[in-house]
């Protein structure tokens, strides 16, 4: 019984002391972990360090990846800001260029009408026609603006229907026929007969559709080649709408729908647009659920991609509620 009562003695100072080494360590885990968040917390948001302490204790361990998840988010949110605080830095750069250019041409005709009071008739009539056409860009560019602020807000409610794109695209292109005729180029039209149905915004698509068939028209002038198709696909209803002007580097793909981003090295600086046509296409776009992409070989080919789930007609939809 002595024998036992010593053994049961040992055990049991043997697991105090454990313990108390334990704390000991845990204390000494806590402390560091405490110091390395203080300095991190120090350092500059962008700082990749993580806190890594070697220990057993699953406790200590959870709290570890806890630390090191709230770490990441920490640093991918500044990140975000930073990314964020320049583009707006570069957006109202490309603003105040974009406003100042046909405003200076404005105030430029306007001075020559006010110096020039004995003008020809002819002359006046053409440079009152310049004013009102610089006019109705500075007005257009600040409409697109205001759009894509209602867009990024999300402020407006989207009545939505079961829509045929392939009819409403038809519509669409037979707007831009005589310019097309009239400047030679190759039409490529590629929409099946049978019912093409999306449940979207009409407004929304005859946006879409315009601002994707302009800008081929615009860009591909070059190649003098405009192609529209439209099928189903795996449940999904795929827009393509090609060109064959000058192209999309691979670099520029990724930012070719950022605000205000224009392609000036890779594209005609004769044509240029506001640089909102593509970014208020594609939030257009997401409001009806569907996605967009690009695939561009400069001076060959290049496609605007558009995906829109499929809808059932209402009478499709009612019969088969009858089955």
């Amino acid at each position: 019984m002595l024998w036992l009562a010593l053994g049961l003695a040992l055990v049991f100072a043997i697991l105090y002391i454990r313990e108390r080494s334990r704390n000991r360590e845990t204390r000494n885990h806590l402390r560091y972990i405490q110091s390395k968040l203080d300095e991190i917390a120090a350092r500059p948001a962008s700082s990749v360090e993580r806190v890594q302490v070697m220990t057993e204790l699953n406790e200590l361990r959870g709290l570890l990846r806890a630390i090191n998840d709230l770490l990441d988010r920490a640093r991918q949110s500044a990140y975000d800001y930073a990314m964020t605080e320049q583009a707006m830095r570069r957006m109202l750069s490309n603003v105040s260029h974009d406003l100042k250019t046909p405003l200076t041409v404005v105030l430029g005709y306007a001075e020559m009408l006010n110096r020039s009071p004995n003008l020809e008739p002819e002359e006046r009539r053409r440079l009152l026609g310049q004013i009102y056409r610089k006019t109705q860009e500075v007005l257009a560019l600040m409409n697109a603006f205001f759009d894509l602020a209602k867009l990024e807000a999300n402020d407006s409610e989207m009545e939505m229907a079961v829509l045929d794109i392939g009819e409403l695209a038809r519509h669409r292109i037979l707007a831009y026929y005589d310019l097309l005729a009239s400047e030679g180029y190759e039409v490529d039209i590629d929409i099946r007969e049978e019912p093409l149905q999306v449940y979207a915004n009409e407004e929304a698509l005859r946006r879409i559709l315009d601002n994707l068939l302009s800008n081929a028209v615009r860009y591909g002038a070059i190649g003098k080649y405009l192609g529209l198709s439209i099928k189903r696909q795996d449940g999904q209803i795929v827009i393509e709408v090609a060109d064959r002007g000058p192209g999309i580097p691979p670099r520029e793909q990724k930012r070719i729908f950022e605000r205000l981003y224009t392609l000036e090295d890779s594209r005609n600086k004769n044509v240029q647009g506001s640089g909102l046509g593509l970014t208020i296409t594609k939030r257009l776009i997401e409001r009806i659920g569907g996605s967009i992409a690009v695939q561009s070989v400069p001076d060959v080919r290049t496609s605007f991609t558009v995906s829109l789930r499929a809808a059932e007609s209402p009478a499709a939809a009612k019969a088969g509620s009858k089955k």
